[in-house]
C-alpha cells in the first residue's frame, strides 16, 4: 500500500472556498496525485479546541457552517464525505499510546477548517473523513507530538492534514489588495524553516521568527504546521505556494511524501 501524504494547508478565511485564489486550483492538483490512493483523511484544524482530544466518530458527519456575516452562497455548501468510526477508534487508541487524553465524539461534525480545503483537495468526498480536535493548551511541542501519534496511519493509506493559516492576524485583514510585508516576511522565513528540516525553529516559531506574534496573535493556526511536520516523520517537503489573500492571510501549503 503507497503511504499517504502529511499535509499542512492553509484554509485562510471562510471565503476560501468561494474565492479559490492561487490555492484553490493547486490544491485540487495536489490531491489528484497525492490523495488518489488515500483510504481515509485525517484532519486536525483549529475549529475545534476540546478538553484533552476528541475524534470525530458519526458515520455521516455533519457539515458545519461555523461562522457569521459571510455572503449566503457559503451556507449553501456541504461536504458530505463518510465518517469512519472504527478507524477514529483508532486514532483515540493512539492518542492515548502517546499521553493524551482521547475520547470519541460521535456528534461533532467537520468545521471548516476541514470541509473547505477538502473540497479543493477531494472534492468528490468519496474518501471517509475524521477530525481531531486541538486541545486547549496544547503549545507547538504538544502538536508536534499530535502529529507524531498519528503518523503511522500514514503507512495504511491514511492522510493526515494539519488545517490552519501560514499567517492570521484578522486585526489587520486589507481589502485594497496591498500585502503586509511583514506577513510577507514570516512566510519566507516559516518556508525556509520546513524546507531545511528545521523542528527546532519551528518549536521555537515564537522567540525566532520575525513578527510572529503579529503575524499570529493566537497560535492555533500555526500549530497545525507542527502537527503536519509531525506527522511528517522526516519526509520531504514540497511547497504549494498559495500567494497573500486580503493583505496579511499568507496561503502557502506544504506536502510530504511521495506521490
Amino acid at each position: 500500500m503507497t503511504r499517504a501524504p502529511a499535509i499542512f494547508v492553509s484554509h485562510g478565511a471562510p471565503t476560501f472556498a468561494l474565492e479559490p485564489g492561487l490555492l484553490g486550483s493547486r490544491l485540487t492538483a495536489l490531491g489528484e496525485t497525492r490523495l488518489a490512493d488515500a483510504t481515509a483523511i485525517v484532519v486536525v484544524s483549529p475549529h475545534w479546541q476540546t478538553c484533552g482530544v476528541r475524534v470525530t466518530g458519526a458515520a455521516r458527519p455533519a457539515t458545519i457552517h461555523d461562522f457569521g456575516g459571510f455572503p449566503p452562497p457559503l451556507y449553501a455548501l456541504t461536504y458530505p464525505a463518510p465518517g469512519a468510526p472504527a478507524l477514529a477508534a483508532e486514532a483515540v487508541s493512539l492518542l492515548i499510546d502517546r499521553g493524551f487524553a482521547a475520547m470519541v465524539d460521535d456528534e461533532r461534525g467537520l468545521d471548516h477548517g476541514a470541509w473547505v480545503p477538502l473540497r479543493y483537495l477531494r472534492p468528490e468526498a468519496d474518501v471517509p473523513v475524521i477530525q481531531v480536535s486541538m486541545p486547549h493548551n496544547l503549545d507547538t511541542a504538544g502538536a508536534l507530538r499530535l502529529g507524531q501519534a498519528l503518523a503511522g496511519l500514514r503507512e495504511r493509506g491514511v492522510a493526515v492534514i494539519g488545517s490552519g493559516s501560514l499567517t492570521h492576524n484578522l486585526y489587520e485583514i486589507r481589502r485594497d489588495g496591498g500585502h503586509a510585508d511583514y506577513a510577507a516576511a514570516f512566510a519566507a522565513w516559516s518556508r525556509d524553516a520546513v524546507l531545511a528540516g528545521d523542528v527546532a525553529a519551528l518549536l521555537g516559531y515564537r522567540q525566532r521568527a520575525p513578527s510572529a506574534i503579529r503575524a499570529h496573535p493566537t497560535e492555533e493556526h500555526y500549530l497545525p504546521l507542527l502537527v503536519a511536520v509531525g506527522a511528517a516523520d522526516g519526509d520531504t517537503p514540497q511547497v504549494i505556494e498559495g500567494g497573500i489573500t486580503y493583505g496579511v492571510l499568507a496561503m502557502d501549503s506544504y506536502a510530504w511524501g511521495a506521490p
